[in-house]
């Protein structure tokens, strides 16, 4: 199975930080972020591609063609123009289903091995911030039924972390460019294809975003706290 692994961003929020090095290789507990996502994969991934795009050439010279064994592939981003459009560069690598992560948040493994012993899944959290994030819906049966992506007014508490099990059926719906962000998301094809398909909601209790320089040693604390 192949994880692909998100990790084209500027990291904006995070300057001045990122103005030397990108997002993914900044250190949490003595540790570049994406090392910490790659050590969170379970054993089901023998191969992963990873999107690169800002100062991507770093994250390359850091990990080289594999990690601890595994193979690794890359693909760039030439523009920031949302994770739907950053997916889509890695359509030619895939088959099948796979697993799907950011770059920059740090999760629990635990319901990572959950999520890929199901055919479709996704990772989700209740947050008190939902507006910024892309807000879950959820059937009786468990399932999801819809996902906005940052939306305007409250329509719930269960946020997705952008961790998901899908295949490549993904790529067969269309993407609406979401008018505010001016970016093509990953709700957009992801809500038409759980209209379709079932995509199990599973509970994700270790969600540490580090969008902020001021979340680095919360994160530190948190993961302390977990015992990493």
């Amino acid at each position: 199975m192949q994880a692909v692994i998100m990790a084209a961003g500027e990291g904006k929020r995070m300057r001045p930080l990122t103005e030397t090095k990108p997002k993914p290789l900044i250190e949490v507990g003595g540790k570049p972020l994406i090392e910490h996502v790659l050590d969170a994969l379970p054993k089901e991934i023998d191969e992963v591609i990873i999107v690169l795009g800002y100062k991507g050439d770093m994250i390359r010279e850091r990990l080289g063609n594999s990690y601890n064994g595994l193979p690794i592939k890359y693909v760039h981003q030439w523009m920031q123009a949302g994770t739907a459009h950053a997916l889509s560069l890695a359509r030619p690598f895939l088959s099948g289903r796979f697993l799907l992560l950011n770059a920059d948040d740090i999760l629990g493994r635990e319901a990572i091995e959950e999520a890929v012993k199901h055919p479709l899944s996704i990772m989700a959290i209740r947050h008190d911030d939902p507006s910024k994030f892309g807000v879950i819906k959820v059937r009786d049966n468990g399932t999801m039924e819809s996902i906005v992506e940052k939306p305007q007014e409250f329509i719930g508490s269960l946020v997705s972390t952008g961790a998901m099990v899908i295949d490549d059926r993904i790529f067969g719906y269309d993407v609406a460019k979401h008018e505010a962000a001016g970016e093509y998301f990953m709700t957009d094809p992801l809500g038409k294809m759980a209209a379709e398909h079932p995509i199990l909601v599973i509970e994700q209790p270790v969600y540490i975003p580090v969008g902020y320089p001021e979340d680095i040693p919360k994160a530190e604390a948190r993961l302390k706290e977990l015992g990493r």
